[in-house]
């Protein structure tokens, strides 16, 4: 049975939650996605949106700027994060990991978690059937599981097309979290059929792809990841997410308007840089520790 996403996660007035804890006392839980894809040059299934907006296809240019991010922006990206030794949670196409060996090598060397972002970023989910998506996430664990060698711990659905089974689906799959919703500055709990499920804050705000889409270049995106964090710093326990594109932020005219954001909130103490899994486990604990301690 279908449940609708209201329906899925209760209302909580934020000045009634209890404090939020992060390890040695961080003011503030920093995750950084990078959102590393794969498009398919002609796509297997159009259904609800057509992948490429410029006809006929192939949509040669908007192709080949993608291809652009997984041949030359990733690599920027990697020594933008490198410089920080940054704990990153890649948002990724699981095709990468057997398509771009080179890459998968480079995220595992580093030890990057993996969350799944579907197989391509050119294959919806919208209108998929229960059993189409419970195969389609079935895939991306598997290829995870042979190549990664562990399981995925979470969850984006690809070009954020999420239906109404998407948490039953993961949660029944072993996923811990989700990033679908975009409801919080905090993990809050999802009602599923079976087993359990987090929403991770995941952000469409900070976000180079939709600010590319509203014609904001480099430097202005990286003054609105210094203006969310100063809020969000001053407010204390609260998760900040910043995902890019090697494709966007990899290009060489917009890679130092990011580092140099970076460099901004990590010369504050008490910033905790840490993978969605991790996040996620320091929330579970504390929601424990609450119930134990009413």
């Amino acid at each position: 049975m279908n449940v609708a996403m209201h329906e899925r996660v209760a209302y909580s007035a934020m000045p009634d939650r209890p404090p939020m804890q992060w390890p040695n006392g961080a003011r503030l839980a920093l995750w950084v996605a990078p959102n590393i894809e794969h498009y398919e040059y002609q796509p297997a299934e159009v259904r609800v949106r057509d992948p490429w907006p410029r006809m006929p296809h192939p949509d040669i240019l908007n192709y080949g700027l993608r291809d652009y991010g997984n041949r030359v922006g990733v690599w920027r990206l990697m020594e933008v994060f490198d410089r920080f030794s940054l704990p990153c949670t890649v948002s990724l196409s699981l095709s990468v990991l057997e398509m771009y060996p080179q890459v998968a090598e480079a995220m595992l060397s580093r030890r990057w978690e993996l969350m799944s972002h579907g197989l391509y970023n050119t294959r919806y989910h919208w209108n998929y059937s229960e059993d189409e998506e419970r195969a389609a996430i079935a895939q991306c664990q598997e290829i995870h599981r042979r190549i990664a060698g562990s399981e995925l711990q979470g969850w984006f659905s690809p070009a954020a097309s999420n239906t109404l089974n998407t948490p039953d689906l993961v949660a029944e799959a072993g996923i811990a979290y989700l990033c679908d919703l975009y409801h919080d500055d905090q993990p809050t709990p999802v009602k599923v059929r079976s087993g359990s499920l987090v929403s991770l804050p995941y952000s469409m705000e900070i976000n180079d792809s939709i600010c590319w889409r509203r014609g904001m270049e480099g430097e202005a995106f990286a003054q609105k990841i210094r203006d969310e964090f100063d809020t969000l710093y001053a407010e204390g326990g609260r998760v900040m997410n910043i995902a890019v594109h090697p494709f966007i932020m990899g290009q060489p005219h917009r890679s130092e308007h990011l580092a140099g954001a970076l460099e901004y909130i990590l010369r504050h103490p008490g910033v905790w840089c840490a993978r969605g899994a991790e996040i996620v486990e320091c929330w579970q604990a504390q929601q424990t520790s609450h119930q134990d301690n009413p």
